[in-house]
């Protein structure tokens, strides 16, 4: 690689890691958690305001029943939690509920997992990224007014930071994560004590303002929907639960164990969070409109589009903490950058989940592959690109893309419960242990409630959210899908072509003879180097083969072929046309017509240049002619190279590159032995100052 690019890539990504070092990249369980979880522990700066956004079309009279949306949301969360502890128990191995879904439902319902998704955690970078940009626009009127740039930008430089490996990214994000929790424990804790006990009277910017209902007066079977959407939009606050099961390879030993710990340590956070801002919302008389310019009243009169609704969690935040104050300001600040980095969620789920299913032969091979940092780079690349797309077609609106979000995640979900009840019930067939027996009855249990709760929760996603854009996730889903398949089938039928037959074949059984060729344009010094080398082969027929496109130049060709007295017999092809390759072509495939049991063999004398440019001048003759025989069976093309001038100049440029090394690519000083999980080894040398 040039110093081009070796230099800004060394600079942005660090010195590449040998693979036996491997091991020091796994995880600890205290930067696991803002890796794995930062996407739910965030989901509570966004998810109350959704489910007092869909209240709102019902007035304020309907915010009373934001507490029991919140204990619904509770309950599915730790359902959810408990159920998935058993997956990180019994699949270790990082397949998460497509391995759970593929080994117990089969490879259909794998699949769906797996389309579902890859699908949601393109959803979480986007929406991650667009609302953290919308956080920060309230302050920054440059960000507002370059949304899609701006989020564009931020899409890069999260993907050159996981680009660096998930354990560097791990560190980068566990600062902002950490902040954001405590931020948000502390604005909960003094909330409660200035109401409970110093009995303040807390009171949220929008408190004094009207809601106009856009359907007043709601009951019955329309009063029962708008819950339930009220529900579905809260239950964004489960999104990347799913991904610590995913990612159990990347924790350190015990890995199921600390996996276990780190989900339930998740759950635990994330439920206190979004009840507490609830509760919070409901004391400070937090409202929240969906069109906010003509449904936000002051006065009775409309505030207008010049109005900025600001989250409910900023809201609430300056209704405890002071508008401008140390804590809110840090708040502010944690609340926009966890947003931004909760898309590492799916940065570290989405190539994991990819590199399995390329192993399965489902994704390109290419995705199986590590990078210089050991992370799944072209994973990550291909998650960056998906985002970057979906940001651009929907401008960075949030409550666009929010729409299209969590069907994918209950997808997963549901499938994941029903293949661990059949897991569970494979096992207590063979089972006699009464201990075993028990534990696995329990497990069986909590995985059966949480296909059920999941199940019903997905029907619920499915009616309220469909016509407002669910269905875009449900289409990419089906475009996955048919993808994965198409792949799989191109895998399995290539295999099926190069299986090497048991019984002796036509590929196994010595061609008759060799008739070798040596194309010729003029007698030059890469012309005698063809030939000599076809000679040393020793084929049973050799032969000079010219196209005749200029009756002068072969008869020059011809007179010199004689006068050098070449011991190679030179045939010469008319072409009236002054076509090269297709006489060539037509003339080989006649030879294989006669004797179908020979093999041809090409030889093509070809230029080494040293500049990029000379390529355009030379060898395209060559390159279309082997890209055509590449297709005609029996026939093997050798290229005969001949190193022109300019080709020792590229030599010399190739050997000071070995020589260099790029700033970060070797370690400076002597490298001290590591011991325990870093995996020992030799000393490195330390570098040339």
């Amino acid at each position: 690689m040039s110093k081009l690019t070796d230099v800004p890539k060394r600079i942005l990504i660090g010195r590449a890691l040998r693979s036996d070092r491997l091991g020091e990249t796994l995880l600890p369980k205290r930067i696991a958690l803002p890796v794995f979880a930062s996407d739910p522990l965030s989901s509570v700066a966004y998810a109350p305001g959704e489910v007092l956004l869909v209240l709102s079309i019902a007035g304020v009279s309907a915010y009373h029943f934001s507490p029991w949306i919140a204990v619904a949301v509770v309950v599915l969360m730790f359902t959810v939690v408990a159920s998935y502890r058993q997956n990180v128990h019994a699949y270790p191995s990082g397949g998460g509920d497509y391995e759970v879904a593929n080994t117990n439902l089969g490879p259909k319902a794998g699949l769906t997992v797996a389309s579902a998704l890859l699908v949601d955690y393109v959803l979480t970078v986007a929406v991650s990224i667009s609302s953290g940009v919308e956080n920060l626009g309230s302050a920054i009127p440059f960000v507002v007014e370059h949304k899609v740039l701006c989020a564009v930008a931020t899409i890069v430089l999260l993907t050159l930071m996981n680009l660096r490996g998930v354990k560097e990214s791990g560190k980068l994000f566990a600062i902002p994560t950490y902040v954001f929790v405590v931020g948000v424990f502390v604005m909960i804790a003094w909330g409660a004590f200035k109401g409970i006990v110093l009995d303040d009277s807390m009171r949220a910017p929008t408190a004094d303002m009207e809601i106009k209902p856009e359907h007043q007066g709601l009951a019955g079977f329309a009063l029962v929907f708008l819950l339930l959407r009220a529900f579905s939009s809260g239950c964004a606050a489960l999104t990347g639960v799913e991904a610590i099961s995913n990612g159990v390879p990347a924790f350190r030993k015990p890995k199921s164990k600390n996996a276990a710990t780190t989900l339930a340590l998740m759950g635990g956070l994330a439920v206190t969070m979004f009840c507490g801002i609830i509760g919070l919302a409901m004391a400070t008389n937090v409202r929240m409109a969906e069109k906010p310019a003509t449904d936000l009243l002051r006065d009775g009169v409309p505030v207008g589009s010049g109005y900025v609704q600001n989250p409910v969690i900023s809201q609430v935040a300056e209704a405890v903490f002071g508008k401008g104050s140390f804590l809110f300001i840090v708040l502010a600040a944690a609340t926009a950058l966890v947003l931004f980095l909760a898309a590492n969620t799916a940065y570290n789920g989405f190539p994991l989940l990819g590199s399995i299913l390329a192993q399965d032969r489902y994704l390109p091979r290419q995705l199986h592959t590590r990078g210089d940092r050991l992370a799944f780079s072209n994973g990550i690349v291909l998650l960056a690109g998906a985002a970057t797309l979906l940001v651009v077609l929907y401008a960075a609106d949030s409550t666009k893309l929010i729409q299209l979000y969590i069907v994918g995640v209950f997808v997963s979900f549901t499938l994941s419960q029903t293949g661990m009840v059949r897991h569970w019930n494979r096992h207590l067939r063979s089972e006699r242990d009464p201990a075993k027996r028990r534990h696995m009855i329990r497990s069986r249990a909590i995985n059966t409630f949480g296909a059920f709760f999941t199940g019903l929760v997905l029907v619920v996603v499915l009616a309220t959210k469909f016509t407002h854009g669910a269905w875009v996730a449900l289409l990419g889903m089906v475009i996955f899908y048919g993808t994965m398949t198409a792949i799989r089938k191109h895998y399995d039928r290539v295999a099926d072509e190069i299986s090497a037959p048991d019984e002796p074949s036509d590929d196994s059984i010595r061609p008759s003879r060799v008739h070798s060729i040596v194309l010729v344009s003029k007698v030059h010094r890469p012309t005698l180097r063809a030939l000599a080398y076809a000679k040393l082969m020793r084929s049973d027929q050799l032969e000079a083969l010219s196209i005749s496109v200029d009756p002068a130049e072969t008869k020059a060709l011809r007179e010199e072929w004689e006068r050098r007295g070449i011991n190679v017999p030179l045939k010469i092809l008319d072409s009236p046309y002054r076509e090269i390759t297709r006489p060539i072509i037509e003339y080989v495939k006649g030879l294989r017509r006669e004797s179908p049991r020979d093999a041809v063999s090409v030889y093509i004398p070809e230029y080494v240049v040293g500049h990029w440019y000379e390529h355009l001048l030379h060898n395209q003759s060559a390159l279309r002619l082997k890209g055509r025989l590449l297709f005609t069976p029996g026939v093997m093309v050798t290229s005969v190279p001949y190193q022109l001038q300019s080709s020792e100049a590229a030599k010399k440029r190739a050997k000071k590159r070995q020589e260099w090394n790029a700033p970060g690519a070797v370690r400076r000083g002597p490298v001290e032995k590591r011991g325990g999980n870093g995996g020992g080894g030799p000393k490195e040398p330390a570098a040339k100052a």
